[in-house]
């Protein structure tokens, strides 16, 4: 078994859904300190005039030290339409405008309080968009009699160890975080994913790498990025 744990991300970039197709096992890590700034309830497209722009979810007021299953997202319902505004640019250009915007409003019906429900919602929907088989565990419900974590690294390979897992998957983000000695002693083999560059025309912008799957598909269709993922396994 494959085993693939990640926090949830809100519209992630491509390779999160790289280390999805790679794996056959998900867990959605949610019970971790949520950080500020992070990707749990924003992500990035490109802007007009260059660059790129936030697309983000309000949350509710919390303490610095909450979980990330129990943040929630604010009441106001502006932030969809403002978010679905700034995908409007796009419009005369993009090839996958209208497809892309209609999964994302898809995404966006979900009504969920809770930021990590909302994107796991999100992530399903954009794995059955791209053809990728995607079940998933909340690591908050699973319950999981663990050894003692000493380090942030030692989660996942405790988690792996626990269910039995050949091989825990990773981007090249946190490898750092992970020693390969402590997963081969248990048996199981460590893989860091090292995604090549999905490069493509994007007419009137400047091509930026790692930006929300968003911009992805307003570019490429599903096919593509699902033979391009798959290429790359």
């Amino acid at each position: 078994m494959k085993l693939g744990i990640m926090q949830p991300y809100f519209f992630p970039y491509l390779g999160y859904f790289d280390l999805i197709n790679y794996s056959n096992r998900w867990i959605i890590f949610d019970t971790v300190q949520y950080i500020r700034h992070g990707w749990i309830n924003r992500n990035r497209i490109l802007k007009p005039g260059g660059d790129w722009q936030y697309v983000s979810v309000p949350l509710k007021k919390h303490g610095r030290e909450i979980l990330i299953k129990d943040v929630e997202i604010s009441a106001n319902q502006d932030w969809k339409t403002r978010l679905l505004a700034q995908l409007q640019h796009y419009k005369k250009k993009a090839p996958y405008f209208f497809k892309t915007c209609r999964l994302v409003e898809e995404c966006l019906a979900v009504e969920e309080p809770s930021i990590s429900r909302l994107n796991a919602a999100i992530l399903e929907k954009v794995c059955h968009h791209l053809g990728i088989p995607f079940e998933y565990e909340y690591f908050s419900k699973m319950i999981l009699e663990l050894e003692s974590v000493e380090e942030p690294g030692d989660w996942s390979l405790r988690i792996a160890d626990k269910l039995g897992a050949k091989e825990y998957v990773n981007p090249p983000g946190a490898a750092e975080l992970f020693d390969s000695s402590k997963f081969n002693e248990i048996g199981v083999k460590l893989t860091i994913r090292h995604l090549p560059t999905l490069e493509y025309e994007c007419q009137g912008f400047d091509f930026i790498p790692n930006l929300s799957i968003i911009e992805v598909l307003m570019w490429n269709s599903p096919d593509k990025v699902k033979e391009f993922l798959d290429k790359n396994i």
